[in-house]
């Protein structure tokens, strides 16, 4: 799986139904070419439905972000959520602020966005849990 397969899935998890021709206007490469990875993604059993659920072999985990009082969180939240390992930014209650969802290709990219993640002024601390095992409902 390269860059190209990667942000094929993402706008995919986006959206499921988007067009193949859309994507590629988006990615500026050709229709055919979209078809083409997306049906070896199904092949390879990378892609397992299209809600969109992948299968990558990567760590998983959520990282815990605490911030500043006065932080306009839907901002870093915005920022967070264009990094190419983070799923989703959950904006929570309770100890922490903000939650990523990520997928990376191993510890040690899941150790690159945790320092990431602390460079921004905004971070106070965080905490991360490695996913073990999903259930899906």
């Amino acid at each position: 799986m390269d860059d190209l397969d990667r942000e094929i899935l993402a706008l995919l998890r986006e959206d499921s139904r988007t067009p193949y021709t859309e994507i590629g206007d988006i990615l500026d490469v050709s229709e055919g070419t979209v078809r083409n990875r997306v049906d070896r993604l199904l092949e390879d059993g990378t892609i397992e439905r299209f809600t969109i659920a992948t299968r990558t072999g990567n760590v998983k985990s959520m990282v815990e972000v605490s911030v500043a009082v006065d932080v306009n969180t839907q901002v870093l939240a915005e920022r967070m959520a264009e990094w190419s390992e983070v799923d989703f930014v959950w904006q929570v209650s309770g100890e922490e602020d903000m939650v990523l969802v990520v997928d990376a290709m191993d510890t040690e990219r899941v150790n690159e966005l945790i320092t990431r993640t602390r460079e921004q002024s905004e971070v106070r601390s965080t905490k991360t849990r490695l996913i073990l095992e999903e259930k899906r409902g």
